[in-house]
């Protein structure tokens, strides 16, 4: 298995970079521009994932969902959490149909 704890190490380059200069750094460009860019750049990736997946290619489906992650990284230092808080959410779900979560939802 591949080290996973690379989300965290991202995670740490992201929370580092949030007071850095936006013209010299991407993710203080992001941050600085706020969330709408930040959400224009998740439906650009996540587009980008569904025509790499239709294409059958497996390792563009790779750099696609890369971009993705790193960018739903962002979006979540932009709300101040972290990996941890989506983990735990994954845990609490493990183990429930998927159904029955939807339909215990609220929103």
């Amino acid at each position: 298995m591949t080290d996973p704890a690379i989300l965290y190490r991202l995670t740490e380059v992201i929370e580092g970079r949030k007071n850095a200069d936006p013209e010299t750094s991407y993710v203080a460009k992001l941050l600085y521009e706020g969330q709408d860019k930040i959400l224009r750049k998740i439906a650009e990736e996540s587009a980008e994932v569904l025509l790499a997946s239709k294409e059958q290619d497996k390792s563009h489906v790779i750099r696609e969902v890369a971009d993705l992650w790193f960018h739903c990284l962002v979006l979540l230092a932009h709300h101040n959490v972290g990996p941890d808080d989506v983990l735990n959410e994954l845990r609490r779900r493990e183990g429930v149909s998927g159904l029955d979560e939807k339909a215990a939802r609220k929103v």
